[in-house]
Protein backbone atom coordinates (compact mmCIF):
# COMPACT_ATOMS: atom_id res chain seq x y z
CA UNK A 1 0.00 0.00 0.00
CA UNK A 2 1.30 3.60 -0.68
CA UNK A 3 1.42 5.74 2.58
CA UNK A 4 -0.30 8.82 2.98
CA UNK A 5 1.66 11.86 2.13
CA UNK A 6 2.66 14.60 4.22
CA UNK A 7 0.01 16.63 3.03
CA UNK A 8 -2.73 14.00 3.95
CA UNK A 9 -1.94 13.47 7.39
CA UNK A 10 -1.90 17.16 7.91
CA UNK A 11 -5.48 17.30 6.43
CA UNK A 12 -6.51 14.48 8.47
CA UNK A 13 -5.05 16.32 11.71
CA UNK A 14 -6.57 20.20 10.93
CA UNK A 15 -9.79 17.90 11.06
CA UNK A 16 -8.80 16.17 15.05
CA UNK A 17 -7.85 19.43 16.92
CA UNK A 18 -10.98 18.74 19.67
CA UNK A 19 -10.45 15.27 19.83
CA UNK A 20 -6.43 16.47 20.45
CA UNK A 21 -7.70 19.39 23.36
CA UNK A 22 -8.94 16.97 26.18
CA UNK A 23 -6.11 16.58 28.52
CA UNK A 24 -7.99 14.05 30.35
CA UNK A 25 -8.04 11.41 27.96
CA UNK A 26 -5.24 12.15 25.78
CA UNK A 27 -5.20 10.54 22.36
CA UNK A 28 -7.71 7.93 23.20
CA UNK A 29 -6.37 5.46 20.54
CA UNK A 30 -3.03 5.57 22.24
CA UNK A 31 -2.87 2.96 24.84
CA UNK A 32 -2.51 4.24 28.68
CA UNK A 33 -2.74 7.49 27.28
CA UNK A 34 -2.86 9.29 30.27
CA UNK A 35 -1.13 7.49 32.70
CA UNK A 36 1.81 7.80 29.36
CA UNK A 37 1.28 11.75 29.74
CA UNK A 38 1.78 11.96 33.45
CA UNK A 39 5.04 9.29 33.23
CA UNK A 40 6.75 11.72 30.44
CA UNK A 41 6.02 15.17 31.70
CA UNK A 42 7.03 13.71 35.19
CA UNK A 43 10.22 12.05 33.93
CA UNK A 44 11.04 15.27 31.91
CA UNK A 45 10.80 17.19 35.02
CA UNK A 46 13.20 15.28 37.13
CA UNK A 47 15.61 15.03 34.34
CA UNK A 48 15.78 18.26 32.80
CA UNK A 49 14.85 20.53 36.20
CA UNK A 50 17.27 23.29 35.10
CA UNK A 51 15.64 23.87 31.53
CA UNK A 52 15.07 27.11 30.38
CA UNK A 53 14.10 26.34 26.48
CA UNK A 54 12.04 22.85 25.63
CA UNK A 55 10.59 22.10 22.02
CA UNK A 56 7.51 19.73 21.56
CA UNK A 57 7.72 18.16 18.40
CA UNK A 58 4.54 16.94 17.35
CA UNK A 59 2.64 19.01 19.69
CA UNK A 60 -0.82 18.54 19.05
CA UNK A 61 -2.51 20.79 21.03
CA UNK A 62 -0.43 21.15 23.48
CA UNK A 63 -1.32 18.00 25.79
CA UNK A 64 2.14 17.26 26.88
CA UNK A 65 3.55 20.89 27.36
CA UNK A 66 0.19 21.77 28.99
CA UNK A 67 1.32 18.60 31.81
CA UNK A 68 5.00 19.89 31.94
CA UNK A 69 4.19 23.53 32.77
CA UNK A 70 2.58 22.15 35.71
CA UNK A 71 5.70 21.50 36.90
CA UNK A 72 8.28 23.77 34.97
CA UNK A 73 6.41 26.93 34.53
CA UNK A 74 9.19 29.01 33.93
CA UNK A 75 9.74 27.31 30.53
CA UNK A 76 10.41 29.09 26.72
CA UNK A 77 8.22 26.72 24.59
CA UNK A 78 8.59 25.77 21.44
CA UNK A 79 6.35 23.69 19.08
CA UNK A 80 6.02 22.29 15.61
CA UNK A 81 3.42 20.73 13.84
CA UNK A 82 2.01 19.91 10.32
CA UNK A 83 -1.17 21.22 11.17
CA UNK A 84 -2.02 24.99 11.73
CA UNK A 85 -5.40 24.59 13.69
CA UNK A 86 -3.09 22.05 16.10
CA UNK A 87 -0.67 24.90 16.28
CA UNK A 88 -3.26 27.55 16.47
CA UNK A 89 -4.73 25.75 19.64
CA UNK A 90 -1.76 25.21 21.32
CA UNK A 91 -0.69 28.15 21.44
CA UNK A 92 -4.58 29.77 22.77
CA UNK A 93 -3.79 26.82 25.81
CA UNK A 94 -0.36 27.80 26.26
CA UNK A 95 -0.55 31.38 26.46
CA UNK A 96 -1.22 31.21 30.30
CA UNK A 97 0.60 28.52 31.40
CA UNK A 98 3.86 30.05 31.35
CA UNK A 99 5.74 32.71 32.40
CA UNK A 100 8.47 31.87 29.26
CA UNK A 101 7.74 32.93 25.58
CA UNK A 102 5.77 30.79 23.19
CA UNK A 103 6.48 30.18 19.82
CA UNK A 104 5.05 28.25 17.01
CA UNK A 105 6.54 26.52 13.85
CA UNK A 106 4.41 25.11 11.24
CA UNK A 107 6.36 22.51 9.10
CA UNK A 108 8.21 19.11 8.76
CA UNK A 109 10.93 18.17 11.39
CA UNK A 110 12.29 16.64 8.28
CA UNK A 111 12.56 20.19 6.79
CA UNK A 112 13.35 22.05 9.73
CA UNK A 113 16.08 23.57 10.54
CA UNK A 114 17.04 23.62 14.13
CA UNK A 115 19.13 25.55 16.27
CA UNK A 116 22.21 23.71 17.51
CA UNK A 117 22.50 23.61 21.58
CA UNK A 118 19.00 25.44 21.82
CA UNK A 119 16.74 22.64 24.15
CA UNK A 120 17.66 21.27 27.32
CA UNK A 121 14.43 19.34 26.66
CA UNK A 122 12.35 17.89 23.68
CA UNK A 123 9.14 15.81 23.73
CA UNK A 124 8.01 14.08 20.83
CA UNK A 125 4.60 12.22 21.55
CA UNK A 126 3.02 10.03 18.78
CA UNK A 127 4.72 12.00 16.29
CA UNK A 128 8.55 9.83 14.83
CA UNK A 129 6.31 6.86 13.88
CA UNK A 130 5.69 9.02 10.78
CA UNK A 131 8.89 8.60 9.43
CA UNK A 132 9.58 6.53 6.76
CA UNK A 133 13.02 4.93 5.75
CA UNK A 134 15.55 4.36 7.88
CA UNK A 135 17.81 7.36 6.75
CA UNK A 136 15.05 9.42 7.76
CA UNK A 137 15.05 7.99 11.26
CA UNK A 138 18.68 8.20 11.09
CA UNK A 139 18.51 12.49 9.91
CA UNK A 140 15.81 13.02 12.67
CA UNK A 141 17.78 11.24 15.63
CA UNK A 142 20.68 12.84 14.88
CA UNK A 143 19.20 16.52 14.32
CA UNK A 144 17.24 16.28 17.89
CA UNK A 145 21.16 15.29 19.57
CA UNK A 146 22.36 18.41 18.06
CA UNK A 147 18.92 20.78 18.50
CA UNK A 148 19.63 19.62 22.53
CA UNK A 149 22.28 21.04 25.28
CA UNK A 150 24.61 18.82 26.09
CA UNK A 151 23.28 16.68 28.76
CA UNK A 152 19.46 17.64 27.88
CA UNK A 153 16.61 14.98 27.68
CA UNK A 154 14.52 13.67 24.48
CA UNK A 155 11.44 12.00 25.84
CA UNK A 156 9.67 9.99 23.44
CA UNK A 157 6.12 8.12 23.42
CA UNK A 158 4.52 6.58 20.48
CA UNK A 159 2.99 4.16 18.56
CA UNK A 160 6.55 0.94 17.94
CA UNK A 161 6.37 -2.36 16.10
CA UNK A 162 7.98 -5.54 16.79
CA UNK A 163 10.51 -7.55 14.94
CA UNK A 164 9.26 -11.21 15.21
CA UNK A 165 6.25 -11.12 13.22
CA UNK A 166 4.52 -13.36 15.90
CA UNK A 167 4.79 -10.73 18.41
CA UNK A 168 3.66 -8.33 15.86
CA UNK A 169 0.76 -10.08 15.41
CA UNK A 170 -0.05 -10.86 19.16
CA UNK A 171 0.69 -7.23 20.04
CA UNK A 172 -1.77 -6.09 17.17
CA UNK A 173 -4.07 -8.50 18.48
CA UNK A 174 -4.50 -6.88 21.63
CA UNK A 175 -4.30 -3.60 20.04
CA UNK A 176 -7.66 -4.36 18.70
CA UNK A 177 -8.90 -5.64 21.80
CA UNK A 178 -8.25 -2.04 23.33
CA UNK A 179 -9.83 -0.38 20.32
CA UNK A 180 -12.98 -2.20 20.41
CA UNK A 181 -13.69 -2.15 24.11
CA UNK A 182 -13.19 1.60 23.91
CA UNK A 183 -15.73 2.24 21.38
CA UNK A 184 -16.70 -0.70 18.77
CA UNK A 185 -15.39 -2.71 16.06
CA UNK A 186 -16.22 -0.16 13.67
CA UNK A 187 -13.89 2.26 15.38
CA UNK A 188 -10.60 -0.04 15.10
CA UNK A 189 -10.86 -0.59 11.86
CA UNK A 190 -11.04 2.92 10.98
CA UNK A 191 -8.19 3.33 13.28
CA UNK A 192 -6.24 0.19 11.80
CA UNK A 193 -7.15 1.83 8.40
CA UNK A 194 -5.34 5.19 8.91
CA UNK A 195 -2.01 3.42 10.64
CA UNK A 196 -2.13 1.44 7.58
CA UNK A 197 -2.00 4.05 5.47
CA UNK A 198 0.05 6.92 7.81
CA UNK A 199 2.48 4.89 9.99
CA UNK A 200 5.97 3.64 9.74
CA UNK A 201 6.68 2.19 13.25
CA UNK A 202 10.29 1.00 14.22
CA UNK A 203 10.66 -1.72 16.95
CA UNK A 204 11.58 -0.37 20.31
CA UNK A 205 15.37 -1.45 20.75
CA UNK A 206 16.13 -0.36 17.54
CA UNK A 207 15.00 2.81 18.52
CA UNK A 208 17.14 2.82 21.46
CA UNK A 209 20.07 1.27 19.94
CA UNK A 210 19.50 4.49 17.08
CA UNK A 211 19.39 6.88 20.15
CA UNK A 212 22.97 5.55 21.13
CA UNK A 213 24.40 5.38 17.88
CA UNK A 214 23.37 9.17 16.98
CA UNK A 215 25.08 11.43 20.63
CA UNK A 216 22.87 10.23 22.71
CA UNK A 217 24.19 8.05 26.28
CA UNK A 218 21.48 7.49 28.89
CA UNK A 219 18.88 5.66 27.61
CA UNK A 220 15.52 5.03 29.60
CA UNK A 221 12.54 2.98 29.27
CA UNK A 222 9.53 3.82 31.33
CA UNK A 223 6.91 1.80 29.70
CA UNK A 224 5.58 -0.33 27.12
CA UNK A 225 2.02 -1.86 26.82
CA UNK A 226 2.02 -4.17 23.31
CA UNK A 227 2.55 -1.88 20.43
CA UNK A 228 3.38 1.35 22.13
CA UNK A 229 5.86 2.94 24.44
CA UNK A 230 7.53 5.76 26.23
CA UNK A 231 11.23 5.89 26.54
CA UNK A 232 13.98 8.74 26.45
CA UNK A 233 17.48 9.70 26.39
CA UNK A 234 20.34 11.72 27.21
CA UNK A 235 22.55 13.89 25.23
CA UNK A 236 26.04 13.35 25.79
CA UNK A 237 27.64 15.36 27.84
Amino acid sequence: MQKSSVDEIRERFDRDVERFSNLETGHSAFMDATLVLDLVTQAAAQTAPDARCMLDLGCGAGNYTLKLLERLPNLNVDLIDLSRPMLDRAQARLAGATNGEVRAMQGDVRELALEPGRYGLILAAAVLHHLRGEDEWKQVFAKLARALKPGGWLWIADLIAHTDPRLQALHWQQYGVYLTNLRDEAYREAVFAYTEREDTPRPLVWQLDLLRASGFDEVEVLHKHAVFAAFGARRKG
